[in-house]
């Protein structure tokens, strides 16, 4: 390893040099970031939504420093589809004053395998590793690193070769986005990449990210989550996991979305609420769920999925994505008649039947990163600029 210019200093991991992250959870080791607080963990046991909350999609970590040089201590946790191609380790990326300069992988970590055939998992725990980020400008500069949204990830240290002090606040809008795992990243390049990330940084909004994979599923303790989270902007995408865990029918559905609204508007009676609804999905537009892995091409190494449900199973009130827009466009009308600040956006005016067309889902479920980049710069069009709803009457200045 090479020697520093100055000893090395190594930095408490506290909540106050991340963003992004609503708890951060003391370890044996060092701590690990949250999206959702432990009174919401503890109301569901299931794991896939353990999973995703617990990885940081969103989370960095933010500082000032004159340091050249940047080690992070890490140990992630690694999903491993049983059957599937290996996926990608999760990326790094470092950014110096908002501009991306660097980018790294831990490697080792625990796994977690999940077999979607017989739907069990198991974790086998693993090393830490050391990412390290030298040659950085010297002087005085704001440095993030964000952490890869598809890998839990335990901080263990963080070592510079000069001091570092919590990033000032810029005065920044905060955006609180709620929505699944297209929102939590699915196939995006890196976390900055994220469609939600990317918005943000083209919007000058701080983002929370609150996309839980396979977990939009208008859970109280969600709202509870929301309503209570400090922000100037709050998105709510809704839809998609809806219909292919086929949770509920169209009966439930109306009424849950109304309480998620209202439990929202506890905490935040005027803040400027967008609803959106899903992006273009095929295989999901008419025909309900749930989602099923696609065995023949698993048993040929790739990850696709299928629409198990019938259409003609709508009859009974069961939801596909063109009911649930309908369904979320009306009830966004009859709200904003006495709520000025709620808004509605069609999921396809960021990813319709043209995107579709050039940049298909590669698993018949998730956008890939072109796909990624382009939602985000469609939402920070029609939603956080110009005319959009998150712009008006200098909604974006402070």
């Amino acid at each position: 390893m090479p020697t520093p210019r100055h000893p090395w200093i190594t930095t408490p991991i506290t909540e106050d040099l991340l963003r992004g992250a609503l708890e951060l959870e003391r370890t044996a080791h060092g701590v690990l970031p949250h999206r959702l607080p432990a009174r919401a963990r503890a109301q569901c046991a299931d794991g896939q939504l353990a999973m995703a909350e617990s990885q940081p999609s969103g989370v960095r970590l933010a500082f000032r420093t004159r340091a050249t040089t940047v080690e992070l201590d890490a140990r992630p946790t690694k999903r491993v589809y049983a059957g599937a191609p290996p996926r990608p380790d999760g990326v790094y990326d470092l950014l110096v004053d908002g501009r991306l300069t660097g980018q790294a992988s831990a490697s080792g970590g625990n796994t977690l395998t999940i077999d979607l055939a017989t739907g069990t998992a198991e974790h086998r725990p693993g090393p830490s590793d050391t990412l390290r980020f030298g040659e950085l400008p010297d002087g005085v500069k704001d440095i993030e690193i964000w952490l890869p949204y598809n890998e839990t990830t335990e901080l263990l240290a963080l070592r510079t070769d000069a001091p570092v002090e919590p990033t000032p606040d810029h005065g920044r809008k905060v955006w609180l986005h709620h929505g699944s795992s297209i929102s939590h990243g699915s196939d995006a390049a890196s976390p900055t990449a994220v469609w939600p990330a990317r918005a943000a940084s083209l919007g000058g909004v701080e983002l929370i990210n609150l996309g839980l994979g396979g977990s939009a599923l208008l859970d109280p303790f969600t709202a509870r989550t929301l309503r209570d989270t400090p922000a100037d902007l709050i998105s709510v995408k809704i839809g998609i996991n809806l219909v292919n865990t086929d949770l509920m029918r169209l009966r439930a559905f109306v009424p849950a979305v109304h309480g998620f609204l209202d439990t929202i508007r506890e905490g935040h009676p005027s803040t400027p609420l967008l609803v959106v609804s899903p992006i273009l999905c095929p295989i999901h537009e008419d025909t309900p769920g749930p989602s099923a892995p696609d065995l023949s091409a698993l048993g040929e190494g790739r990850l696709r999925f299928r629409a198990a449900g019938d259409p003609a199973e709508r009859a009974s009130g069961k939801l596909t994505l063109a009911v649930v827009r309908d369904e979320l466009a009306r009830l966004v009308e009859r709200r904003a008649a006495e709520d000025a600040h709620l808004h509605y956006l069609d999921g396809r005016a960021l990813y319709g039947e043209a995107d579709f067309a050039e940049l298909p889902l590669p698993d018949e479920l998730h956008p890939d990163a072109a796909a990624h980049r382009r939602i985000g710069e469609r939402f920070a069009g029609l939603v956080l600029t110009g005319d959009g709803p998150f712009a008006e009457r200098g909604v974006l200045s402070r």
